[in-house]
């Protein structure tokens, strides 16, 4: 692989003379899987990575090695059990330099000291604007973005020529197909899915917290108990169980992608994870936005897959400069887009991404995202918000009062 290697950050004289150093150290480049937790020694990085970003990875780690004399150990690990780890390890003086995870984790990492800020220098332009929001922090930028992830509706084409702007029209014309169910989203019995229902609730104009200027939560300003909320909480329980039963909490998020697979439904709620399946499953799949429930535009959640530098790290400066001038290239953002099918965080890679219009499909809606608030706080939410949106779809005769219960209960929390 050729690495492109613009943008160079000016940190670049402190990394060389550290790279120089320790060059004498290196060994070859281990691109295979290696077992080894315990910190990189000097001249090695050991960076976390699942498989499949494990196989992108190969031929750069190869290429840094060859260009700059350090080692890379791509360490292979279960993505489910990353964060713990990385929690556990790092205080103790073991784990990697570098670790792979979702942007929502930063705000618990700083708080707990494990990860340091990544040097972008002139090439945060180079990024998409969701994607630099997501991992800023305080005003520091506490991460390497690598992709960008947010849901859209699949339209089965075979079943439904569009997906109209508005929800009450797309409902009507899922109906008129004759299909089982004219739309579906996984939902849970006790959680709902307060992730795939957010769109619908930024379209009330509702949020959960208010946003900065730079796009950074307010943790001090919980706004998600607000008239808008409440708004939105009449309108779930009108599409529950003594409702129209269009959201229905038997469908889980795997009983909702076999709907749709086997053409029950002509409009499916869900991310890029799901094309594969569907494609597999003969689906003539479009990717369109979400239609409106409310006067505001549908907003869901944008999710920013990330490289994370750990605090602990012997290695910073020459971590930094992998991140930086090698990770961060068109190449290696393309190679890990195709390895995982979410879009690129670079923009260059982005635009290029969308040769493929289902891609363009979620870019276009991913346009309009907003980034998961990352702060510590935001774990203090769900599970009240998730417990109310459910007994909202069962039914309530005070949907408004519920919700703003809701919102007391998480102030008390907060502190």
């Amino acid at each position: 692989m050729k690495v492109k290697k613009k943008g160079a950050v000016a940190v670049g004289m402190l990394v060389a003379t550290s790279i120089l150093a320790l060059a004498g150290c290196a060994g070859g480049t281990t691109a295979e899987p290696t077992s080894s937790d315990d910190a990189a020694s000097a001249g090695a990085l050991t960076v976390w990575v699942d498989a499949d970003r494990a196989r992108a990875l190969e031929d750069v780690a190869k290429t840094f090695e060859q260009e700059k004399g350090v080692k890379v150990n791509l360490v292979v690990k279960d993505y489910g059990k990353i964060r713990d780890e990385f929690t556990a390890q790092v205080p103790t003086g073991k784990g990697p330099d570098i670790t792979i995870g979702g942007h929502d984790w930063i705000g618990a990492f700083v708080k707990d000291g494990i990860v340091a800020p990544v040097e972008l220098g002139d090439k945060t332009a180079d990024f998409e604007k969701v994607a630099i929001q997501a991992v800023t922090y305080d005003g520091k930028n506490y991460g390497l973005p690598y992709a960008i992830e947010n849901i859209a509706i699949l339209r089965n084409t075979a079943l439904a020529d569009s997906t109209p702007g508005t929800y009450d029209e797309m409902i009507a014309k899922g109906q008129a197909a004759g299909t089982e169910y004219p739309f579906v989203v996984g939902l849970d019995p006790q959680a709902a899915d307060p992730y795939h229902l957010y769109p619908f609730q930024t379209s009330f104009g509702n949020s959960v917290f208010a946003q900065n200027a730079d796009g950074s939560y307010d943790a001090s300003q919980l706004t998600i108990g607000d008239e808008a909320g409440q708004a939105f909480a009449a309108w779930l329980t009108a599409q529950g169980d003594t409702g129209t039963k269009v959201l229905n909490l038997n469908l889980s998020g795997d009983l909702a992608k076999e709907a749709f697979n086997a053409g029950k439904s002509p409009y499916f709620l869900t991310g890029p994870w799901n094309l594969a399946d569907a494609q597999k499953a003969g689906i003539d799949v479009a990717v369109d936005a979400i239609p409106t429930t409310g006067d505001s535009a549908a907003q869901p959640f944008a999710g920013v897959q990330t490289f994370f530098l750990s605090a602990k790290s012997n290695n910073a400066l020459i971590a930094n400069e992998f991140l930086v001038n090698y990770i961060a290239t068109a190449d290696v953002q393309t190679a890990l887009f195709e390895a995982g099918g979410r879009p690129p965080a670079l923009t260059e890679s982005f635009e290029a991404a969308q040769s493929d219009p289902l891609i363009a499909g979620f870019a276009q809606v991913g346009a309009n995202a907003v980034p998961m608030p990352s702060i510590p706080q935001m774990g203090l939410v769900w599970d009240d918000w998730g417990k109310t949106e459910a007994a909202l779809i069962k039914g309530s005769s005070d949907p408004a009062g519920d919700w703003v219960k809701m919102a007391d209960a998480i102030k008390s929390k907060l502190g």
